[in-house]
């Protein structure tokens, strides 16, 4: 089962005037696709930091997925954090910079040319776009921040990360969570390979708590369900998804 960790890069992440959205969506697709997302972190805009967490983590992790910083402004430093991180050197890449001409009709100027210089050896993954692919060194995948730019490159190229999947079923339970304790204890007792879940909702009237349940094998856990079925009152279900 491979592991992943995401990086997300920028001060305007940490000083709250960008909300992440990127984090949320990686960790639902590569949860699709089989991959677990074991770490989250965020770190500023500099050099060193990037380089010491990306090699960290390219080490600690199969895949690595960083997020922002790849822009042609003064704190994109993503690029030449990612390069140190392997002892690279960042060198222009001439198919990104003919991308780049041919998207405007001119020759891209000195800040345009920032958004061609990528760690010696990079790979490039067309991603059917004119201004940018995906640029992947070693395990580590490089996005850029914006939403929809990253959706766009993760998309095209989602298939290389698919695995076994999870399976994923939830129960609606109009009791309190206390009160389940005991049930879900057991439940694990008898399934200690299951993933479980519980979460209180506060502002559902229908039920108080989700419970979730999850694992790659289908069949385990369809009897996880039964038998968690089995130890909650029927009055006390809400919906099963």
């Amino acid at each position: 089962m491979p592991a992943a960790g995401i990086l997300i890069i920028g001060n305007e992440i940490l000083s709250g005037k960008i909300v992440d959205a990127n984090s949320p969506y990686l960790c639902s697709q590569l949860r699709e696709l089989g991959v677990e997302v074991e770490r989250i972190v965020t770190i500023p805009d500099d050099r060193e930091t990037i380089a010491g967490e990306v090699k960290w983590m390219s080490e600690a992790f199969d895949l690595v997925f960083t997020s922002g910083g790849i822009g042609p402004t003064h704190d994109d430093l993503t690029m030449e954090g990612v390069a140190s991180a392997f002892g690279r050197r960042v060198v222009q890449s001439e198919s990104i910079a003919a991308r780049i001409q041919r998207a405007q009709g001119r020759a891209p100027d000195e800040s345009q040319l920032k958004m061609a210089m990528i760690p010696e050896g990079a790979t490039l993954v067309d991603a059917g776009d004119l201004w940018f692919p995906a640029i992947i060194v070693e395990n580590v995948f490089i996005f850029p921040g914006v939403p929809e730019l990253l959706r766009s490159k993760f998309e095209s190229i989602r298939e290389r990360f698919r695995g076994e999947p999870f399976v994923l079923r939830r129960v609606y339970v109009r009791q309190l969570e206390s009160d389940l304790v005991p049930s879900l204890n057991e439940l694990l007792h008898e399934f200690p390979d299951l993933m479980l879940g519980s979460y209180p909702q506060f502002r559902e009237s229908s039920h108080r708590v989700m419970l979730t349940l999850e694992s790659r094998d289908a069949e385990y856990l369809q009897r996880a369900l039964d038998s968690l079925l089995a130890r909650i009152p029927a009055e006390a279900i809400h919906k099963v998804e």
